[in-house]
């Protein structure tokens, strides 16, 4: 998702009613695409999309089982469960980013969207904020301080640094504890 385009939203849900009706409420803020099956969905979700409304329980291939090949092709998209299925233990191991009960307003649809939107561009920006401080420990560690103190590209560096941690702390402040959750669980694996 860039700065300036809408994010891409795709909703997948077996019943055309319930899907279409979320497209309608999202397609004022977002691009919005609708998936009626798991099999439809798995054709559909590709590296443009940037988050993804599943219902679990779906004829042929489950939402489960959408949300396991989703994670095994490493799109970087965020999925929410949308359903009707009350939540068991065994959502512990599943790797969704947040879990939606239905019915659902528009205006929850809007906030987790939102929610799992601004999680994406928080780990954007730590990922680049880590690169520019191993890039900033290599040359402190290489380099006399007197050359450090006059290089222009040094300075920019810093400079960026300090401009990354800001905007991480301010959107630190935002987050609740499943934005947590949902920041750090690519973190992690992405990692491994």
């Amino acid at each position: 998702m860039s700065g300036t385009e809408p994010a891409t939203v795709l909703v997948v849900d077996d019943e055309r009613d319930v899907a279409d009706a979320y497209a309608a409420q999202l397609s004022d803020e977002f691009i919005v695409s609708t998936a009626y099956s798991g099999k439809e969905a798995l054709e559909k979700v590709d590296a443009s999309v940037d988050v993804v409304l599943l219902d679990r329980r779906m004829p042929g291939i489950s939402g489960d089982e959408v949300l396991e090949k989703i994670r095994q092709r490493e799109l970087n998209c965020r999925v929410a469960m949308v359903t009707a299925v009350d939540p068991d233990f065994d959502i512990i191991d599943m790797p969704f980013d947040d879990y939606i009960i239905k019915p659902v307003s528009r205006d929850d649809l809007l906030e987790t969207i939102n929610q799992l939107l601004t999680t994406a561009e928080y780990e954007s920006t730590l990922r680049r904020y880590y690169a520019l401080t191993a890039k900033h420990a290599t040359l402190l560690a290489n380099k006399p301080e007197s050359e450090l103190a006059q290089s222009e590209e040094f300075q920019t560096l810093e400079s960026e640094m300090h401009d990354l941690r800001s905007e991480l702390d301010e959107t630190l402040l935002s987050f609740d504890d499943s934005d947590f959750e949902a920041a750090f669980r690519d973190l992690s694996t992405g990692s491994e």
